[in-house]
């Protein structure tokens, strides 16, 4: 609704604040959608919902294969020990 009546407003919260007193929220609950809103339509050159997500799970997959890669390299280190320990008796 904000985007199609904010042209028949003096500002952009004006519009919200009106809209959000008709549809029975707080203006700052309706301007958080909006901004959401905007963000997810790709008029605000931020990440959307979906990428925000989308980069909170490879992020810790990240999280998750560093970790792995540590575990390997301490065993590889480990063993590489014992190899040497073994073939020096």
């Amino acid at each position: 609704m904000v985007f199609e009546h904010q042209g028949e407003y003096g500002s952009q919260w004006e519009a919200i604040r009106s809209i959000a007193a008709k549809i029975g929220c707080s203006g700052e609950t309706l301007r958080k959608w909006f901004r959401q809103a905007e963000r997810d339509q790709g008029f605000r050159p931020v990440v959307t919902s979906e990428e925000r997500e989308r980069l909170k799970q490879l992020e810790r997959e990240v999280r998750e294969l560093r970790r792995a890669n540590e575990i390997l390299r301490k065993a590889a280190a480990f063993f590489a020990q014992a190899e040497l320990d073994r073939r020096a008796r």
